[in-house]
């Protein structure tokens, strides 16, 4: 089959686009990341919002340069193969078998690639799994579907329940579609916040994409993690485990604010805590 020229050359102009406009969104890449939340047309991690984040994205820009590397480098050898020892230019091949020299740098190469990959990956992972000492515990029990959060050390405890479309229309801003809550979790910020996880039904998943966060949350199990959130503002995560039919209706949302804005809101939180343990008893003792 052949094709006309007009028709290779148009072809060849969006290819040509394509890849212009590629490299652009690639070069605005930490414009387009979301702050917080996911952006239109984003192609990056979001933006980092504590200190495991900001390794993560370190080792993801860090692996994208080094397979990058390795891609052109197979490709340039791959050019030279066909350009060099195709049966035109070189009708007599070579007879040589081994290669003392070849054979010890395709040994040694790929070793110090992989322990060059190795050292920055269990550093990171030792990072994200080694607590410091908390300033904050809050322990996150999956249902389906929504998220009830406890504050065991302040006695606060609240279920976090998505909002309708209804109910987010009549607020100033309005917030995202299918990432609202009506309760926030909210945490103070550039302090250590212990995350405890469990789940009443099934697996569940709590992840916060801007914390690097993402751990699951198993019946009859505590699992563990930690963020320390570095700016104020509002950041949006999401179950990230099917579990069920509404799993796309259980998002998570964590507010990070001042010292003295966390503390009135603690104060407002176990008043209201208080008021809802005593009409659960008078409601039980009533039956």
């Amino acid at each position: 089959m052949t094709m006309s020229k007009g028709r290779f050359d148009r072809r060849l102009l969006g290819a040509a686009v394509i890849g212009a406009m590629g490299a652009l969104i690639g070069l605005g890449g930490s414009a387009l990341a979301g702050e917080g939340q996911p952006s239109p047309w984003e192609m990056q991690l979001q933006n980092a919002a504590s200190p495991v984040m900001e390794n993560i994205v370190w080792f993801h820009s860090f692996l994208l340069w080094l397979i990058t590397a390795i891609t052109l480098f197979v490709l340039a050898l791959l050019v030279i193969v066909v350009v060099k020892f195709n049966a035109k230019a070189n009708p007599v091949p070579s007879k040589t078998t081994h290669n003392t020299l070849i054979e010890v740098a395709w040994t040694i190469i790929p070793v110090m690639i992989l322990v060059a990959v190795a050292v920055p990956s269990f550093r990171l992972l030792f990072f994200q799994l080694d607590i410091p000492k908390a300033d904050l515990t809050i322990k996150a029990t999956g249902n389906q579907w929504n998220w009830t959060y406890q504050y065991p050390d302040d006695k606060i405890e609240f279920t976090s329940i998505m909002l309708t479309d209804e109910e987010r229309a009549k607020m100033n801003p309005v917030p995202p579609r299918l990432l609202a809550v009506d309760n926030e979790t909210v945490v103070p910020v550039n302090k250590v916040v212990r995350i405890q996880t469990t789940a009443a039904d099934v697996i569940h998943s709590w992840a916060i994409p801007s914390f690097g966060v993402k751990i699951d949350a198993i019946p009859g199990r505590l699992n563990e993690t930690w963020f320390r959130a570095t700016r104020e503002g509002r950041y949006y995560g999401q179950c990230s485990e099917l579990c069920g039919k509404d799993h796309a209706f259980m998002p998570i949302v964590v507010r990070v604010v001042s010292d003295q804005e966390y503390d009135a809101w603690k104060k407002q939180q176990q008043v209201a805590s208080a008021a809802r343990k005593s009409y659960a008893s008078i409601g039980a003792g009533a039956q």
